[in-house]
């Protein structure tokens, strides 16, 4: 399989997409009706915005045992893939699947084993040094603004202070940030002809932002100041050319036949998680909508407190730290908001979802190393190889930049 368009599989692996797709539909089904949106998942599903209506029937699954016997075959199937960017994507998703039924039926497994099988992400915290250095980023950008005085994150939250928008400029501000970001994704990544959204707030809720795709609704939760920067990274997080413009794009390629139908599963709470948010939080590099030194500062906050995020869920779901260490560690580490800091550990227990935390960091991360790889006159190639199809983080990396 070529590496750099999507795919090259041929007929046999349009097959395998579509068993894929029905398989995990039906999963989601048999979920929602067996726990009648009190499961795991409570209403989400294990597909949040499924867009294949038509063009794919849900497997039908009478109970559990029917979903493991067609993972069963699945795998089987996957191990007849040559070694490339597809094999590593579709034996990672049947683990992740073949991962959440057994937690549907009330498994026990452990963080790191959720880690591994169902985000397919590390199993370990973010590295120190890593961490260091983007507080190094952080002190030397607030330095050359002038917020030189006192404890890292008093200086990051006097910066936030005086950078955040008064109410009602939120919305005003939100406008002209989606004209500018829809411009140029439309320009540079995939054209979302006359799709918008409106701000929608909202408050006592564990996100930051939420992309509600069918109501054409960003979610901003108000329990949060915003500085025009972290309003920027949200539209481009949410939107353009982020969660929104990747279900356009890959709705687009599966009804033109283009990738296989499993790229509908884009927003599957499983194997294709990690890239889907490592496409939103690279979407303003995506779209080169760095423009001053607040979005450089921002943009190291975002990444530490991304980081954070990932090693405070690992510390107290997988070593055991209390609830009272972690918060100290958001607040003081990661020079976190309040409600952020309740948001984020209120995600972290939850027994399904919470191993999704670490999502954010490992797809930002494959995302990035990706993107500042390829030369420029691979970016187009690259970026149909990210719109087009879905991804792990391992299956990203096969992405030839050469």
């Amino acid at each position: 399989m070529s590496s750099s368009t999507y795919p090259a599989g041929g007929a046999q692996d349009h097959v395998l997409g579509h068993r894929l797709a029905e398989v995990a539909i039906g999963m989601d089904r048999l979920e929602r009706r067996l726990s009648q949106g009190q499961g795991a998942l409570d209403s989400e599903g294990l597909v949040a915005i499924w867009l294949g209506d038509g063009l794919v029937e849900p497997e039908g699954l009478a109970g559990w045992s029917d979903a493991e016997r067609a993972l069963d075959r699945l795998a089987e199937d996957a191990a007849r893939l040559e070694p490339g960017a597809r094999r590593d994507f579709v034996d990672a998703l049947v683990v992740s699947l073949q991962t959440a039924a057994a937690l549907f039926q009330g498994a026990e497994l452990g963080y790191a084993a959720k880690l591994e099988r169902l985000v397919g992400v590390p199993a370990a915290p973010v590295e120190e040094g890593l961490l260091v250095g983007l507080r190094d980023t952080i002190d030397a950008a607030l330095t050359r603004q002038g917020v030189a005085d006192g404890e890292l994150c008093d200086r990051v939250r006097r910066w936030e202070r005086a950078r955040a928008l008064e109410p009602e400029r939120l919305e005003p501000t939100f406008r002209e940030l989606m004209a500018e970001a829809k411009r140029r994704t439309d320009a540079e990544v995939f054209d979302t002809g006359d799709y918008d959204m409106v701000l929608a707030p909202v408050r006592d809720v564990p996100y930051t932002a939420r992309c509600n795709f069918r109501e054409a609704k960003m979610d901003l939760n108000l329990d949060l100041a915003f500085s025009r920067p972290a309003l920027k990274h949200l539209v481009a997080h949410e939107v353009y050319p982020g969660h929104a413009t990747q279900l356009l794009s890959t709705l687009d390629a599966a009804r033109s036949g283009a990738v296989p139908l499993d790229a509908l599963l884009c927003t599957l709470n499983g194997a294709t998680g990690a890239v889907q948010e490592g496409i939103g939080d690279q979407g303003v590099h995506l779209i080169d909508w760095i423009e001053d030194d607040d979005d450089v500062l921002f943009t190291a906050l975002r990444r530490l407190r991304s980081a954070s995020q990932a090693s405070a869920a690992w510390y107290l779901m997988e070593e055991g730290w209390s609830e009272d260490r972690a918060r100290a560690y958001l607040r003081d580490d990661a020079c976190g908001q309040p409600a952020w800091v309740e948001g984020r550990l209120r995600f972290a227990r939850h027994p399904f979802r919470g191993p999704f935390i670490a999502s954010y960091w490992y797809g930002d991360e494959a995302v990035r190393e990706v993107r500042e790889r390829v030369a420029p006159e691979r970016r187009a190639a690259f970026l149909r190889f990210l719109y087009q199809g879905v991804h792990t983080p391992a299956s990203l990396r096969r992405f030839e930049a050469a």
